[in-house]
Protein backbone atom coordinates (compact mmCIF):
# COMPACT_ATOMS: atom_id res chain seq x y z
CA UNK A 1 0.00 0.00 0.00
CA UNK A 2 1.51 3.32 -1.00
CA UNK A 3 1.50 5.54 2.07
CA UNK A 4 0.74 9.81 1.09
CA UNK A 5 3.17 12.21 3.02
CA UNK A 6 2.91 15.10 3.36
CA UNK A 7 5.85 16.86 4.84
CA UNK A 8 6.55 18.93 7.70
CA UNK A 9 7.03 22.64 6.74
CA UNK A 10 8.79 24.90 8.28
CA UNK A 11 9.11 28.40 6.62
CA UNK A 12 12.09 30.44 7.28
CA UNK A 13 11.26 33.64 6.64
CA UNK A 14 8.92 33.70 9.48
CA UNK A 15 10.88 35.02 11.88
CA UNK A 16 7.79 34.73 14.43
CA UNK A 17 8.50 30.64 14.05
CA UNK A 18 12.19 30.85 14.85
CA UNK A 19 11.66 32.63 17.61
CA UNK A 20 9.37 29.66 19.01
CA UNK A 21 11.71 27.50 18.19
CA UNK A 22 14.33 29.03 19.72
CA UNK A 23 12.12 29.35 23.17
CA UNK A 24 10.97 25.55 22.94
CA UNK A 25 14.34 24.25 22.39
CA UNK A 26 15.59 26.59 25.67
CA UNK A 27 13.01 26.01 27.62
CA UNK A 28 13.38 24.10 30.53
CA UNK A 29 10.57 21.52 29.71
CA UNK A 30 10.70 21.55 26.06
CA UNK A 31 14.20 21.42 24.85
CA UNK A 32 13.92 18.08 23.17
CA UNK A 33 10.32 19.13 21.14
CA UNK A 34 12.67 19.54 17.86
CA UNK A 35 14.12 16.07 18.92
CA UNK A 36 10.88 14.34 18.72
CA UNK A 37 10.19 15.95 15.87
CA UNK A 38 12.85 14.90 14.40
CA UNK A 39 12.36 11.47 15.66
CA UNK A 40 8.94 10.96 14.54
CA UNK A 41 9.64 12.09 10.36
CA UNK A 42 12.48 9.57 10.61
CA UNK A 43 10.22 7.10 12.15
CA UNK A 44 8.01 7.51 9.55
CA UNK A 45 9.99 7.24 6.58
CA UNK A 46 10.63 3.72 8.39
CA UNK A 47 6.91 2.78 7.65
CA UNK A 48 6.77 3.49 3.76
CA UNK A 49 6.11 0.69 1.41
CA UNK A 50 8.78 -0.58 -0.89
CA UNK A 51 8.12 1.60 -4.35
CA UNK A 52 10.13 4.39 -5.41
CA UNK A 53 8.28 7.80 -5.28
CA UNK A 54 9.51 11.48 -4.58
CA UNK A 55 7.57 14.73 -2.79
CA UNK A 56 9.22 18.09 -3.48
CA UNK A 57 7.59 21.03 -1.20
CA UNK A 58 9.35 24.66 -1.19
CA UNK A 59 11.23 23.22 2.09
CA UNK A 60 11.72 19.83 1.57
CA UNK A 61 12.49 16.69 -0.02
CA UNK A 62 11.02 13.25 0.38
CA UNK A 63 12.93 10.32 -1.58
CA UNK A 64 11.99 6.52 -1.27
CA UNK A 65 14.17 4.58 -3.94
CA UNK A 66 15.60 1.03 -4.30
CA UNK A 67 19.11 1.30 -4.30
CA UNK A 68 21.83 -1.66 -5.66
CA UNK A 69 25.50 -1.47 -6.19
CA UNK A 70 27.14 2.21 -6.41
CA UNK A 71 25.06 5.04 -5.71
CA UNK A 72 25.89 9.03 -7.08
CA UNK A 73 22.68 11.46 -6.84
CA UNK A 74 22.03 15.41 -6.57
CA UNK A 75 19.52 15.97 -3.85
CA UNK A 76 17.61 17.81 -2.15
CA UNK A 77 15.39 21.19 -2.94
CA UNK A 78 17.35 22.69 -6.08
CA UNK A 79 20.10 19.72 -5.81
CA UNK A 80 21.60 21.27 -2.94
CA UNK A 81 22.80 18.03 -1.43
CA UNK A 82 25.33 14.92 -3.13
CA UNK A 83 24.87 12.05 -1.68
CA UNK A 84 27.54 8.89 -2.40
CA UNK A 85 27.12 5.36 -1.43
CA UNK A 86 29.46 3.01 -3.06
CA UNK A 87 28.14 -0.29 -2.62
CA UNK A 88 25.27 -2.08 -1.93
CA UNK A 89 25.39 -5.57 -2.48
CA UNK A 90 21.81 -6.40 -2.68
CA UNK A 91 18.52 -3.81 -3.78
CA UNK A 92 17.83 -2.20 -1.47
CA UNK A 93 15.19 0.39 -0.24
CA UNK A 94 16.20 3.54 1.58
CA UNK A 95 14.17 6.92 2.48
CA UNK A 96 15.91 10.34 2.11
CA UNK A 97 14.40 13.43 3.47
CA UNK A 98 15.84 16.91 3.27
CA UNK A 99 14.71 19.66 5.59
CA UNK A 100 15.75 22.78 4.04
CA UNK A 101 15.28 25.14 7.09
CA UNK A 102 16.04 23.04 9.94
CA UNK A 103 18.33 25.04 10.62
CA UNK A 104 16.26 27.43 12.58
CA UNK A 105 14.43 24.35 13.84
CA UNK A 106 17.65 22.13 15.50
CA UNK A 107 19.31 23.58 18.04
CA UNK A 108 23.20 23.89 18.15
CA UNK A 109 23.44 21.38 21.08
CA UNK A 110 26.50 19.23 21.43
CA UNK A 111 28.18 16.52 22.84
CA UNK A 112 29.53 18.26 25.15
CA UNK A 113 27.72 21.63 25.99
CA UNK A 114 24.24 22.26 26.20
CA UNK A 115 24.44 25.36 25.31
CA UNK A 116 22.25 26.14 22.31
CA UNK A 117 24.47 29.21 21.27
CA UNK A 118 27.76 27.92 21.29
CA UNK A 119 29.83 30.78 20.56
CA UNK A 120 28.04 31.74 17.20
CA UNK A 121 28.39 28.19 15.72
CA UNK A 122 25.08 27.53 13.83
CA UNK A 123 23.93 24.89 11.23
CA UNK A 124 25.24 25.58 7.86
CA UNK A 125 23.51 23.18 5.58
CA UNK A 126 20.19 21.13 4.80
CA UNK A 127 19.64 18.62 7.28
CA UNK A 128 19.15 15.12 5.71
CA UNK A 129 17.35 12.34 7.59
CA UNK A 130 18.85 8.88 5.55
CA UNK A 131 16.81 5.26 6.75
CA UNK A 132 18.23 2.07 5.43
CA UNK A 133 16.20 -1.42 5.07
CA UNK A 134 20.08 -2.42 5.77
CA UNK A 135 23.29 -1.79 7.56
CA UNK A 136 25.83 1.05 5.57
CA UNK A 137 28.67 1.31 6.53
CA UNK A 138 30.15 4.09 4.52
CA UNK A 139 27.95 6.85 3.08
CA UNK A 140 28.66 10.33 1.82
CA UNK A 141 27.43 13.35 1.74
CA UNK A 142 28.35 16.62 0.06
CA UNK A 143 26.45 20.16 0.90
CA UNK A 144 25.92 23.44 -0.30
CA UNK A 145 26.58 26.28 2.39
CA UNK A 146 23.55 28.43 3.38
CA UNK A 147 26.46 31.08 4.22
CA UNK A 148 29.43 31.25 2.57
CA UNK A 149 31.23 33.24 5.18
CA UNK A 150 31.51 30.96 7.92
CA UNK A 151 34.67 28.46 8.59
CA UNK A 152 35.50 25.49 10.16
CA UNK A 153 33.27 22.62 9.02
CA UNK A 154 32.21 19.55 11.73
CA UNK A 155 30.51 16.98 10.43
CA UNK A 156 27.91 15.57 12.48
CA UNK A 157 24.39 13.53 12.73
CA UNK A 158 21.56 14.14 15.29
CA UNK A 159 21.69 11.65 18.71
CA UNK A 160 18.31 11.33 20.21
CA UNK A 161 20.49 9.93 23.55
CA UNK A 162 22.57 12.99 24.26
CA UNK A 163 22.36 15.36 27.21
CA UNK A 164 19.72 12.67 29.28
CA UNK A 165 17.70 12.31 25.96
CA UNK A 166 17.54 15.94 24.99
CA UNK A 167 19.08 15.11 21.98
CA UNK A 168 22.04 17.21 20.50
CA UNK A 169 25.00 17.18 17.28
CA UNK A 170 27.47 14.29 17.38
CA UNK A 171 30.51 13.88 15.27
CA UNK A 172 30.93 10.44 16.36
CA UNK A 173 31.67 7.82 13.07
CA UNK A 174 31.38 11.32 10.76
CA UNK A 175 34.84 12.73 9.49
CA UNK A 176 35.47 15.87 7.89
CA UNK A 177 36.87 14.92 3.82
CA UNK A 178 37.11 18.05 2.13
CA UNK A 179 36.30 21.85 2.04
CA UNK A 180 36.20 22.97 -1.55
CA UNK A 181 36.17 26.88 -1.74
CA UNK A 182 35.60 27.28 -5.87
CA UNK A 183 32.16 25.30 -5.53
CA UNK A 184 31.22 25.82 -1.63
CA UNK A 185 30.79 22.26 -1.35
CA UNK A 186 31.80 20.96 2.36
CA UNK A 187 31.99 16.55 1.97
CA UNK A 188 31.58 14.90 5.04
CA UNK A 189 32.11 11.05 4.79
CA UNK A 190 29.73 8.62 7.93
CA UNK A 191 29.58 4.98 8.93
CA UNK A 192 25.99 4.79 9.71
CA UNK A 193 22.43 6.30 8.91
CA UNK A 194 20.95 8.87 10.39
CA UNK A 195 20.08 12.37 10.58
CA UNK A 196 23.36 14.89 9.40
CA UNK A 197 24.34 17.99 8.79
CA UNK A 198 27.11 20.27 9.60
CA UNK A 199 28.31 23.07 12.07
CA UNK A 200 30.53 25.48 11.17
CA UNK A 201 31.89 28.82 13.08
CA UNK A 202 31.56 32.63 12.50
CA UNK A 203 35.03 33.47 12.96
CA UNK A 204 38.23 33.97 10.58
CA UNK A 205 41.11 34.76 11.46
CA UNK A 206 42.69 35.10 8.29
CA UNK A 207 44.93 37.60 9.22
CA UNK A 208 48.16 38.04 7.01
CA UNK A 209 50.12 39.65 10.25
CA UNK A 210 49.62 36.67 12.17
CA UNK A 211 51.23 34.56 9.81
CA UNK A 212 53.93 37.15 9.48
CA UNK A 213 54.54 37.26 13.41
CA UNK A 214 54.54 33.67 13.87
CA UNK A 215 56.66 32.62 11.03
CA UNK A 216 59.06 35.60 11.14
CA UNK A 217 59.28 34.86 14.95
CA UNK A 218 59.70 31.45 14.60
CA UNK A 219 62.70 31.97 12.48
CA UNK A 220 64.60 33.92 14.59
CA UNK A 221 63.76 31.84 17.71
CA UNK A 222 65.09 29.43 16.44
CA UNK A 223 68.55 31.01 15.15
CA UNK A 224 68.79 32.23 19.00
CA UNK A 225 67.83 28.15 20.18
CA UNK A 226 70.94 27.41 17.60
CA UNK A 227 73.31 30.09 19.45
CA UNK A 228 72.19 29.06 22.83
CA UNK A 229 73.45 25.50 22.25
CA UNK A 230 76.24 26.53 20.79
CA UNK A 231 77.09 29.01 24.24
CA UNK A 232 76.65 26.03 26.02
CA UNK A 233 79.31 23.80 24.00
CA UNK A 234 81.96 26.21 24.62
CA UNK A 235 81.30 27.23 28.13
CA UNK A 236 80.23 24.27 29.33
CA UNK A 237 83.24 22.61 31.33
CA UNK A 238 84.04 26.30 33.24
CA UNK A 239 80.57 26.15 34.30
CA UNK A 240 79.55 22.93 35.47
CA UNK A 241 82.37 22.38 38.26
CA UNK A 242 79.93 21.34 41.05
CA UNK A 243 76.57 19.14 41.05
CA UNK A 244 74.04 22.29 40.88
CA UNK A 245 76.04 23.99 37.79
CA UNK A 246 76.00 20.65 36.47
CA UNK A 247 72.56 20.14 36.57
CA UNK A 248 71.11 23.41 35.63
CA UNK A 249 72.67 23.32 32.33
CA UNK A 250 71.27 20.18 31.80
CA UNK A 251 68.55 21.72 32.35
CA UNK A 252 69.16 24.87 29.93
CA UNK A 253 70.36 22.54 27.22
CA UNK A 254 67.41 20.37 27.52
CA UNK A 255 64.67 23.24 27.20
CA UNK A 256 66.53 24.97 24.17
CA UNK A 257 66.77 21.58 22.33
CA UNK A 258 62.86 20.95 22.78
CA UNK A 259 61.91 24.15 21.67
CA UNK A 260 64.55 23.97 18.83
CA UNK A 261 62.68 20.54 17.76
CA UNK A 262 59.29 21.57 18.20
CA UNK A 263 59.98 24.81 16.11
CA UNK A 264 61.20 22.41 12.98
CA UNK A 265 58.19 20.50 13.29
CA UNK A 266 55.67 23.44 13.26
CA UNK A 267 57.47 24.24 9.84
CA UNK A 268 57.24 20.83 8.85
CA UNK A 269 53.51 20.55 9.33
CA UNK A 270 52.92 23.95 8.03
CA UNK A 271 54.27 23.19 4.41
CA UNK A 272 52.21 19.81 4.39
CA UNK A 273 48.70 21.97 5.51
CA UNK A 274 47.46 24.76 3.06
CA UNK A 275 45.19 27.04 4.25
CA UNK A 276 41.18 26.71 4.40
CA UNK A 277 42.10 23.09 3.36
CA UNK A 278 41.30 19.54 5.67
CA UNK A 279 44.43 18.57 6.99
CA UNK A 280 45.88 15.23 5.85
CA UNK A 281 45.75 13.05 9.05
CA UNK A 282 49.13 10.80 8.67
CA UNK A 283 51.71 13.55 7.87
CA UNK A 284 49.36 15.63 10.57
CA UNK A 285 49.63 13.49 13.25
CA UNK A 286 53.23 12.32 12.86
CA UNK A 287 54.12 16.20 13.08
CA UNK A 288 51.38 16.88 15.80
CA UNK A 289 52.86 14.18 17.91
CA UNK A 290 56.73 15.29 18.17
CA UNK A 291 55.36 18.87 18.90
CA UNK A 292 53.37 18.16 21.40
CA UNK A 293 55.80 15.90 22.73
CA UNK A 294 58.48 18.24 22.86
CA UNK A 295 56.06 21.00 24.13
CA UNK A 296 55.96 18.91 27.23
CA UNK A 297 59.64 18.13 27.20
CA UNK A 298 59.96 21.68 27.70
CA UNK A 299 57.54 22.09 30.59
CA UNK A 300 59.18 19.34 32.55
CA UNK A 301 62.43 19.94 32.20
CA UNK A 302 61.16 23.77 33.80
CA UNK A 303 59.36 21.64 36.25
CA UNK A 304 62.76 19.69 36.86
CA UNK A 305 64.78 23.03 37.20
CA UNK A 306 62.15 24.63 39.84
CA UNK A 307 62.22 20.92 41.67
CA UNK A 308 66.44 21.11 41.67
CA UNK A 309 65.69 24.46 42.75
CA UNK A 310 63.87 23.40 45.84
CA UNK A 311 65.92 20.03 46.66
CA UNK A 312 69.33 22.08 46.43
CA UNK A 313 67.42 25.20 48.95
CA UNK A 314 66.15 22.28 51.23
CA UNK A 315 68.94 19.22 51.78
CA UNK A 316 72.16 21.87 52.38
CA UNK A 317 74.37 19.14 53.97
CA UNK A 318 73.38 16.11 52.22
CA UNK A 319 73.02 15.12 48.55
CA UNK A 320 72.17 12.34 45.79
CA UNK A 321 74.95 11.91 43.43
CA UNK A 322 75.36 13.28 40.15
CA UNK A 323 74.53 9.92 37.95
CA UNK A 324 71.52 9.38 39.99
CA UNK A 325 69.84 13.17 39.40
CA UNK A 326 71.10 12.13 35.54
CA UNK A 327 68.99 9.01 35.68
CA UNK A 328 65.94 10.65 37.34
CA UNK A 329 66.10 14.10 35.40
CA UNK A 330 65.64 12.20 31.98
CA UNK A 331 63.08 9.84 33.29
CA UNK A 332 60.87 12.49 34.40
CA UNK A 333 62.03 15.21 31.24
CA UNK A 334 61.31 13.11 28.81
CA UNK A 335 59.58 9.60 30.17
CA UNK A 336 56.31 12.00 31.26
CA UNK A 337 55.99 13.63 28.19
CA UNK A 338 56.11 10.65 25.85
CA UNK A 339 53.87 8.75 28.30
CA UNK A 340 51.36 11.64 28.05
CA UNK A 341 51.96 12.44 24.15
CA UNK A 342 51.08 8.21 23.37
CA UNK A 343 48.43 8.14 25.59
CA UNK A 344 46.62 11.33 23.63
CA UNK A 345 47.19 9.93 20.17
CA UNK A 346 46.09 6.33 21.28
CA UNK A 347 42.31 7.54 23.02
CA UNK A 348 41.77 10.52 20.38
CA UNK A 349 42.99 9.14 16.92
CA UNK A 350 40.04 7.43 16.20
CA UNK A 351 37.48 8.87 14.12
CA UNK A 352 39.84 12.39 12.90
CA UNK A 353 39.89 13.08 16.67
CA UNK A 354 43.59 13.85 17.06
CA UNK A 355 44.25 16.62 15.10
CA UNK A 356 42.76 19.75 13.92
CA UNK A 357 40.49 19.37 11.13
CA UNK A 358 41.70 22.28 9.29
CA UNK A 359 44.54 24.99 8.67
CA UNK A 360 47.29 23.12 11.21
CA UNK A 361 48.85 20.27 12.54
CA UNK A 362 48.01 20.78 16.16
CA UNK A 363 45.99 18.81 18.79
CA UNK A 364 42.17 18.76 18.11
CA UNK A 365 39.68 21.01 20.27
CA UNK A 366 36.47 21.50 19.10
CA UNK A 367 35.91 17.62 18.60
CA UNK A 368 37.94 15.58 21.64
CA UNK A 369 40.00 18.38 23.42
CA UNK A 370 42.95 16.44 22.53
CA UNK A 371 44.98 20.27 23.12
CA UNK A 372 43.67 19.78 27.12
CA UNK A 373 46.49 17.16 27.45
CA UNK A 374 49.10 20.03 26.42
CA UNK A 375 47.30 22.86 28.44
CA UNK A 376 46.34 21.10 31.59
CA UNK A 377 50.04 19.82 32.51
CA UNK A 378 51.65 22.76 31.27
CA UNK A 379 49.73 24.95 33.51
CA UNK A 380 50.28 22.95 36.34
CA UNK A 381 53.34 22.86 35.95
CA UNK A 382 53.56 26.49 35.65
CA UNK A 383 51.27 27.07 38.95
CA UNK A 384 53.52 24.55 41.07
CA UNK A 385 57.18 26.31 39.73
CA UNK A 386 55.59 29.69 40.97
CA UNK A 387 54.81 27.92 44.20
CA UNK A 388 58.00 26.38 44.40
CA UNK A 389 59.74 29.83 43.97
CA UNK A 390 57.98 30.96 46.69
CA UNK A 391 59.17 28.91 49.23
CA UNK A 392 62.41 28.69 47.84
CA UNK A 393 63.10 32.71 48.37
CA UNK A 394 61.88 32.56 51.53
CA UNK A 395 63.94 29.89 52.44
CA UNK A 396 66.84 31.50 51.07
CA UNK A 397 65.77 34.85 52.56
CA UNK A 398 65.44 33.71 56.17
CA UNK A 399 68.93 31.78 56.28
CA UNK A 400 70.53 34.29 54.06
CA UNK A 401 70.94 33.40 50.46
CA UNK A 402 72.22 29.54 51.42
CA UNK A 403 74.53 31.22 54.26
CA UNK A 404 76.05 27.06 54.55
CA UNK A 405 76.52 26.54 51.02
CA UNK A 406 79.54 27.24 48.68
CA UNK A 407 79.86 30.14 46.68
CA UNK A 408 79.80 28.64 43.49
CA UNK A 409 76.41 26.59 45.07
CA UNK A 410 75.10 29.88 45.96
CA UNK A 411 75.86 31.67 42.89
CA UNK A 412 73.95 28.73 40.96
CA UNK A 413 71.03 28.65 43.09
CA UNK A 414 70.52 32.16 42.36
CA UNK A 415 71.19 31.79 39.08
CA UNK A 416 68.50 29.19 38.99
CA UNK A 417 65.97 31.14 40.92
CA UNK A 418 66.39 33.87 38.49
CA UNK A 419 65.90 31.23 35.80
CA UNK A 420 62.41 29.77 37.19
CA UNK A 421 61.33 33.38 38.08
CA UNK A 422 61.63 34.59 34.33
CA UNK A 423 60.80 31.73 32.40
CA UNK A 424 57.85 30.31 34.59
CA UNK A 425 55.84 33.51 34.38
CA UNK A 426 57.17 33.94 30.54
CA UNK A 427 55.72 30.53 29.55
CA UNK A 428 52.67 30.02 31.82
CA UNK A 429 51.37 34.33 30.37
CA UNK A 430 52.24 32.47 26.83
CA UNK A 431 49.68 29.91 27.18
CA UNK A 432 47.61 31.71 29.33
CA UNK A 433 46.78 33.63 26.49
CA UNK A 434 46.27 30.65 24.47
CA UNK A 435 43.48 29.66 26.21
CA UNK A 436 41.99 32.76 25.54
CA UNK A 437 42.44 32.35 21.90
CA UNK A 438 40.73 29.32 22.23
CA UNK A 439 37.32 31.09 23.63
CA UNK A 440 37.63 34.01 21.40
CA UNK A 441 37.82 35.77 18.47
CA UNK A 442 39.48 38.94 19.48
CA UNK A 443 42.36 39.62 16.69
CA UNK A 444 44.25 41.31 19.83
CA UNK A 445 44.32 38.12 21.57
CA UNK A 446 45.67 36.35 18.95
CA UNK A 447 48.17 38.35 17.84
CA UNK A 448 49.72 38.45 21.60
CA UNK A 449 49.13 35.13 21.64
CA UNK A 450 51.20 34.29 18.54
CA UNK A 451 54.34 37.10 19.58
CA UNK A 452 54.83 35.09 22.65
CA UNK A 453 54.42 31.61 21.50
CA UNK A 454 56.75 32.79 18.59
CA UNK A 455 59.69 34.52 20.53
CA UNK A 456 59.38 32.39 23.82
CA UNK A 457 63.37 31.90 23.81
CA UNK A 458 63.91 35.73 23.17
CA UNK A 459 61.57 37.06 25.76
CA UNK A 460 64.54 37.70 28.65
CA UNK A 461 66.38 34.57 29.12
CA UNK A 462 68.54 34.06 25.83
CA UNK A 463 69.12 37.86 26.26
CA UNK A 464 69.70 37.78 29.67
CA UNK A 465 70.96 34.23 31.13
CA UNK A 466 73.16 33.80 27.95
CA UNK A 467 74.66 36.61 29.12
CA UNK A 468 75.36 35.80 32.43
CA UNK A 469 76.87 32.63 30.87
CA UNK A 470 79.01 33.64 28.74
CA UNK A 471 80.62 36.62 31.19
CA UNK A 472 80.87 33.45 33.81
CA UNK A 473 82.57 31.35 31.58
CA UNK A 474 84.87 34.12 30.64
CA UNK A 475 86.11 34.84 34.01
CA UNK A 476 86.45 31.44 35.40
CA UNK A 477 88.34 29.94 31.80
CA UNK A 478 91.24 33.60 32.66
CA UNK A 479 91.22 32.55 36.67
CA UNK A 480 91.97 29.31 34.97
Amino acid sequence: MKTKVKPAHINDHNIQTWKTWQTLNTGNTTQNTSSVLLKSLEELGQQLSNETFGIVTKSSYLNRTQISGPYFEPFGINSTLLIDIPQIPVPTFFTFIVFSTFNTVLPVRIATNNDSSQSGTSINGDVIAVKAQTTVNNISFSFSLINNSLIYPQCVFWNFDLLDGIGGWDSTGCELKSLANHTDLVTCECNHTTSFSILMSPYSLDNPALAYITYIGVSISMASLVLCLIIETIIWKSMTRNDTSYMRHVSIVNIALSLLIADICFFIGASVVERGQVTPVGPCSAVTFFIHFFYLVLFFWMFLSALLLLYRTIMVFSGMSRSRMLAIAFSVGYGAPLLIAVITVASTAGNRGYVQEMNSCWLNWNKTKALLAFVIPALTIVVINLLVLVVVLYKMLRRGVGASTQPDEKHALVVIARCVAILTPLFGLTWGFGIGTMVTSALGIHVVFATLNSLQPDESWHSHIRICLCRQGRKNALME
